[in-house]
């Protein structure tokens, strides 16, 4: 594992402040996570390397949010889903940019590192929202 890039949850959010969707590669048996994470859950291995995925895909499933937590209330009512990716993988997150009547499973969506931004104070990472491909 190398010491300049590790595998937690921070250092994948700094490759978001830089407009990339990096996954950890396990060395050993090739599984892919997302985010990664220090243990492969397929091998047990601890040697990873990262690998930027596409934040392309299709809506799997989501709701609309009527009623938030303190931190999101001026969003609401707003919309989460599951997008699975090009590459397989699945990642949680806000929908941007679509009326909420026009969501339909199976739309093309593609990861927005900015339409997030509007003035939330937590978390103090980086924030993603799904769009319209």
């Amino acid at each position: 594992m190398s010491t300049q890039t590790p595998f937690t949850i921070e250092q994948f959010y700094k490759f978001m402040s830089h407009g990339r969707l990096m996954a950890g590669k396990c060395a050993k048996c090739g599984k892919i996570h997302l985010p990664p994470r220090p243990i492969c859950d397929n091998c047990y291995s601890m040697e990873f390397t990262w690998t930027e995925i596409s934040g392309k895909g299709k809506l799997l499933t989501y709701t609309i949010i009527h009623v938030a937590p303190p931190q999101f209330q001026a969003l609401a009512p707003y919309a989460v889903g599951i997008v699975q990716l090009e590459s397989g993988l699945k990642l949680p997150g806000m929908i941007s940019n679509v009326p909420h009547e026009q969501l339909k499973i199976g739309m093309e969506l593609t990861i927005d590192f900015k339409a997030c931004a509007a003035g939330l104070t937590w978390p103090q990472w980086q924030r993603y929202c799904f769009r319209p491909a």
